[in-house]
């Protein structure tokens, strides 16, 4: 795979992580991401399994370290296995790790093949462990599924991170006990702030909750130390003393984390967006295949050009920071 120069933006910072929007589509319908009725993207416009892999090779060969498999749900895409297998052989090999966001509702199907593949760790997406709730907020879903889906994932040897975003009146009394439960488990648990991403059907003024003042109770209850840890991802990290868990917290709105970025979105469609809420972005499907590698290369070069120095999120503004659902550029 030859390599070419590394990816720097116009701000001086190394872009080391690829995500990748394997599909638009999830088999949820959290309310904080998705409008209930959806239209998704036709098929035939969908990047090819061996296109993603081409991108995604490319990428390491110009310095990305890390590479996350998002959707939607990632494992709604029938032959994401193939995709994980063929990246996956990379690690080691210039890519640092291969990793992947999911609902969790077909892991149980997929943990082992994920292991096959590489992949030493996973984020599951989690906001609540009752059963009415979980379904509240999925609109249909059901976290027995997911339970076990986490409980498969962990049996198969992959570490376990939960995602859990913060809800004010929704699941802001389940915070404590769901990193109690991590504790207990061995996982990881991040927490994150809504993001003004995407038309849904309901206002997330409503439901934003700082995590400030989640922290705050947070230290109350919980022996929480400061932890140098990174993923390559924005969270900032604390760990519950005496264990091995470690609590992180993404506050897009709070607490900006842009001047560290190293991230860059390629959607199932073959655009690369430079910044969640930004709209600048580069069409690579159409470059690799009207000028295949130089082509790939030039495109990859214009994005770095356009890579803006932050975003504009706005939980209060009138209309969200971008149109595009969070499902289109990859969570």
């Amino acid at each position: 795979m030859a390599s070419a120069p590394a990816l720097i933006d116009r701000h001086g910072r190394t872009i080391s992580y690829l995500r990748i929007s394997v599909t638009d589509r999830c088999d949820l319908r959290c309310r904080y991401c998705m409008a209930e009725e959806m239209t998704f993207l036709p098929r035939d416009q969908l990047l090819s399994l061996e296109e993603i892999a081409i991108i995604g090779e490319r990428f390491i060969a110009r310095g990305v370290r890390k590479i996350r498999l998002t959707g939607g749900d990632p494992l709604v895409r029938r032959d994401v296995g193939e995709l994980a297998h063929r990246l996956g052989r990379h690690v080691g090999a210039g890519l640092d790790e291969l990793t992947m966001t999911t609902n969790g509702n077909r892991l149980a199907d997929y943990a082992d093949r994920l292991v096959d593949a590489g992949m030493r760790r996973i984020n599951v997406s989690l906001d609540s462990r009752a059963p009415d709730r979980f379904r509240h907020i999925t609109r249909h879903g059901d976290v027995a599924r997911v339970l076990g889906g986490i409980d498969a994932a962990a049996r198969a040897g992959l570490a376990i991170k939960i995602n859990m975003v913060a809800l004010k009146d929704f699941n802001e009394d389940e915070i404590a006990p769901m990193l109690a439960w991590c504790v207990t488990r061995g996982f990881d648990l991040t927490l994150i702030e809504t993001m003004p991403l995407g038309v849904i059907d309901e206002d997330r003024v409503d439901r934003f909750l700082p995590l400030t003042g989640v922290m705050d109770d947070l230290q109350a209850r919980f022996p929480l130390v400061r932890d140098a840890h990174r993923t390559g991802g924005p969270a900032r990290y604390w760990r519950v003393e005496g264990t091995d868990t470690k609590l992180g917290l993404i506050s897009p709105l709070t607490a900006n984390f842009c001047d560290t970025c190293n991230r860059v979105r390629l959607t199932t469609e073959g655009v690369l967006f430079t910044c969640l809420g930004h709209d600048d972005k580069v069409d690579l499907k159409a470059a690799l295949r009207a000028g295949g590698t130089a082509g790939l290369d030039a495109a990859i070069d214009a994005a770095m050009a356009t890579k803006p120095a932050r975003h504009d999120f706005d939980i209060a503004a009138s209309a969200p920071a971008v149109a595009r659902h969070m499902s289109v550029t990859g969570g």
